[in-house]
């Protein structure tokens, strides 16, 4: 099973990451990070309407790098941020703003990637963080532009300093805490090419395709021009899990004692409940089905249960399944992002179904731009 990294660095305390967190709310006017809906039959005419870049959905941690000052103005500091909007101090990185000035350094920067593990085939595990957005430089906001130029300034402003910093001095890459890769992007219909070389050939785990808008600007939230394709089997839902255990049978009860009696030794029921909203808060969504030796195995985890976020999925049953925990999140998937996911699992668009519909939308595309 592919290593899912934990995220480097020192978590930076209340007195540090509440004024972090109101700077980059100021910078960016929000604080909720853009989120993909699950793909389905109908995004297949999506693909064919409009431009769209793939690229593979790593198995990792999502956070936003953040680059601003340290504790004078000609001091640096880099955070990595995570889903749960918590700070972590990085030690040990520097991007310089120009080739020409190695001690440059970029402040009120905010870049959107994933940390990942390569491992390589002589046992080495790799940190590398993986850039697919960039959403502020230097204090520019880079939203409002389509993504093809937001990686484009990225990449010549941020990205090629830092390739001249690694060739530059080679054996000091060695002590950064990971490296900086550009996730790499494919046009939409090369749909057939990410499935017969780019997927067999990664070094870290991974668990479908994302498809995003080339002409589409950064939204906040829930963004419809970012589609998340995964196999039928792997489409899952992040849960908020509650356990109910069974009421002991009345001959073992204690008759002095009125409150109710739980047989704490049963295997319980487990219920899983969708984030409704700040309003609705949880609703219960369906139960999930648990084996015996599944639930030894999480027993014998040593941890709090009870409202943990999990991630599920549905076997061929049609039953939730344990996948993993998710603790980099704080709440459950929101309701509306559980019925796309549902939408998804119903429709089951399958790899063939996308390898088949490449030429036509590589056609489609050549239509939109021709020589």
């Amino acid at each position: 099973m592919p290593t899912v990294p934990n995220i480097p660095g020192v978590k930076a305390e209340p007195p540090v990451a509440v004024p972090l967190r109101r700077e980059v709310a100021d910078l960016l006017g929000r604080t909720v990070i853009g989120q993909p809906v699950s793909f389905a039959t109908r995004h297949i005419e999506e693909l064919h309407r409009d431009d769209y870049y793939v690229c593979e959905k790593s198995d990792g941690i999502r956070c936003l790098l953040y680059c601003t000052h340290g504790d004078t103005e000609d001091s640096e500091a880099y955070y990595l941020i995570d889903r749960k909007n918590e700070y972590y101090y990085v030690q040990g990185l520097h991007y310089p703003k120009t080739k020409d000035d190695w001690s440059s350094f970029h402040v009120q920067t905010l870049v959107d990637g994933e940390l990942v593990i390569d491992e390589k085939k002589d046992g080495r595990q790799v940190l590398k963080y993986l850039v697919f957005d960039c959403l502020m430089l230097d204090g520019q906001s880079l939203v409002q532009r389509s993504l093809d130029k937001r990686l484009g300034y990225f990449r010549e402003h941020f990205f090629k300093p830092y390739e001249a910093l690694c060739k530059a001095f080679p054996d000091e890459m060695q002590y950064f805490p990971f490296y900086l890769q550009f996730k790499n992007m494919e046009l939409s219909y090369a749909v057939p090419k990410m499935f017969d070389h780019v997927l067999p050939n990664l070094q870290h785990g991974n668990d479908g395709l994302i498809f995003t808008a080339v002409n589409s600007e950064y939204r906040f939230g829930t963004d419809q021009k970012i589609l998340k394709w995964k196999p039928a089997d792997e489409n899952s839902i992040d849960f908020r899990m509650n356990l109910e255990f069974p009421l002991l049978p009345p001959e073992e009860m204690d008759e002095d004692d009125d409150s109710p009696q739980y047989d704490w030794y049963a295997i319980p029921r487990v219920f899983l409940s969708v984030n409704a909203g700040n309003t609705e808060g949880y609703q219960r969504w369906a139960e999930m089905y648990i084996e015996e030796d599944e639930w030894e195995k999480l027993k014998g985890m040593g941890v709090e249960l009870d409202e943990r976020i999990v991630e599920c999925a549905m076997d061929e049953q049609g039953r939730w399944r344990f996948k993993r925990f998710r603790n980099d999140k704080k709440d459950g998937n929101h309701i509306s992002v559980v019925k796309s996911v549902m939408e998804s699992i119903r429709d089951g668009v399958s790899k063939e179904d996308l390898v088949k519909a490449s030429p036509s939308m590589r056609a489609a595309w050549k239509s939109r731009h021709p020589k």
